[in-house]
């Protein structure tokens, strides 16, 4: 293909015709093209070197302000078969950002439909569309004088929509988005708008607070899939405690995991821990706080004895336990009491406490403040830990709470890692039932052979944990067709039944091509 990118199998009049029918729609000055419009689509943590051909590259951005932009926008895409990227904010860092899983998709951005539609104080909920950030609604909140707290994730610039729909993560209470959501509208292919769960039918009152509806209940498939582009999102919020105490116990041995984790089920189990409850480890309370050359100037991973010396210099543990009780001030301290009487019982584990803090009262700290509903930044301190242009992938396993299972998983990590040079900086947050393992390939990708060890090590590691039976629940966009070839129950036959839906849906394949693994028939993008 010569002249400037453009989507595989449209000829260049083609694209021409349909960027001046995109530009009628929404504006020219919304419609990105040509050589450098979409360099801020690329993905700033891309595990290929600097120079090397882009893989994930845009060829256009449109960006829509409304439902009737995007119905019309499909429409062009449509006539023209021209592939669409759908992105929220964009700000799916580690993962992919707003980069397209088929090299040359043109980008949908939803940013400017940014609008807070519903706050409901009695019954705690938020209406939103895609450009709505945590910082937005967190704002919102604060000029309403709101007593709901949101639960934001890692980092808060982030779309509420976009970080729900890929199944994100926080740490209250809430902190399972995806549970946690309740109602959308969303727009099919051909732009038919639909209502979820009871919007379904005209006037319900109760599309917020009830997700089934009448019938089968479709929320669930529309989330990390490319079946349709939800346009309103219903999100439950946390009602603002009495107070709150926010804990922290550090353990002195490596091998302390697996009692850590027998220990913790049973308090996730009964409710005893209110919110998800993060294990981390020494690296990756360090990479936070400091660099890594403060430490260990050599190659490969730091060896054993200097993780034990950082952790020893910034008082913490080789595992770390974070969580938040909340409630009036005899229930939080009762709840803590039976906890410590249970962790007490690992040698040498240590509790670090808050005193207890009327709600209204923000906390000092840093990744402390998503416990109580505030969005911060704090988690891109990592991108320092190895200097340069510092990046990271996320490798992001499942695993049952039980503590032969994590202690497996981090052994497994840790050698993997080590064999290409990088440091275990990894964790669990654990909620009732499951714990999300997250581990950083941390990167410099000014340095190419960091940047391609980095590479490597995913794709290993999503092959050395299938064949362990250990599935991810997200992954970038370079590995998702390799992470979905992981669930091969029945020959697959979960991703055939995808495909059917997809062909379904939308026969031109115009949506997202390629979003976690799951391409139209018609696209040439699909890799082995």
């Amino acid at each position: 293909m010569s002249g400037p990118l453009r989507p595989p199998g449209i000829s260049e009049s083609d694209f021409r015709l349909a960027l001046a029918e995109f530009a009628a729609i929404v504006g020219r000055a919304a419609v990105l093209s040509g050589d450098s419009a979409a360099q801020s689509y690329l993905d700033p943590f891309d595990p290929f070197p600097p120079g090397d051909a882009r893989a994930h590259e845009a060829s256009a951005v449109v960006l829509v302000a409304d439902i009737d932009q995007l119905r019309a926008v499909l429409d062009v895409a449509n006539r023209y078969r021209v592939p669409l990227w759908s992105v929220s904010t964009g700000r799916n860092f580690a993962y992919g950002g707003a980069a397209p899983r088929l090299k040359g998709c043109v980008v949908l951005d939803m940013q400017r439909m940014n609008r807070v539609l519903e706050i409901n104080e009695t019954l705690g909920y938020a209406l939103v569309e895609p450009g709505v950030s945590y910082y937005d609604l967190y704002r919102e909140l604060k000029a309403r004088g709101s007593k709901l707290w949101l639960d934001p994730p890692a980092a808060g610039w982030g779309s509420v929509m976009g970080n729900t729909l890929e199944r994100g993560f926080g740490t209250t209470p809430y902190g399972d988005h995806a549970a946690a959501q309740c109602g959308m509208e969303v727009m099919l292919a051909n732009g038919e708008l639909v209502r979820t769960g009871m919007g379904a039918m005209t006037g319900n009152r109760a599309w917020q607070v009830f997700k089934p509806g009448f019938g089968p209940s479709y929320d669930g498939m529309f989330m990390q899939s490319n079946f349709g582009i939800v346009t309103k999102l219903g999100v439950w919020l946390m009602p603002r405690p009495e107070g709150y105490l926010l804990c922290r116990y550090m353990f002195r041995h490596d091998a302390d995991l697996e009692t850590i984790v027998e220990t913790l089920r049973p308090l996730k189990l009964d409710d005893t821990i209110q919110s998800n409850a993060a294990i981390e480890s020494a690296m990756r309370w360090a990479a936070g706080v400091s660099t890594r050359k403060q430490w260990y100037d050599g190659t490969g991973a730091m060896p054993d004895a200097l993780v034990d010396k950082m952790a020893r210099a910034l008082g913490i543990g080789r595992w770390n336990l974070r969580f938040c009780l909340y409630g009036p001030e005899r229930m939080v301290k009762a709840r803590r009491d039976v906890i410590h009487e249970r962790f007490a019982r690992i040698a040498n584990a240590e509790l670090i406490e808050m005193p207890f803090t009327d709600a209204a009262i923000e906390p000092k700290g840093g990744g402390d403040r998503s416990q109580v509903g505030i969005p911060n930044m704090d988690a891109f301190n990592l991108l320092n830990w190895r200097g340069g242009t510092g990046a990271h992938i996320d490798f992001s396993p499942v695993c049952p709470p039980l503590g032969q299972d994590a202690a497996k998983q981090a052994r497994m990590v840790q050698e993997r890692a080590a064999q290409y040079g990088f440091d275990y900086y990894g964790g669990f947050t654990v909620g009732q039932r499951s714990m999300h393992h997250i581990f950083a390939a941390i990167f410099n990708r000014d340095d190419a052979q960091q940047t391609g060890a980095a590479r490597d090590l995913l794709e290993a590691l999503i092959n050395d944990f299938g064949a362990a039976g250990y599935g991810q629940y997200r992954t970038h966009l370079e590995f998702m067709d390799l992470a979905a070839s992981q669930y091969d129950f029945n020959d697959h036959a979960l991703m055939r039944m995808s495909e059917t839906i997809k062909t379904a849906l939308d026969p031109n394949g115009i949506l997202s091509p390629g979003k976690q693994g799951i391409w139209p028939g018609k696209t040439t993008g699909r890799t082995p």
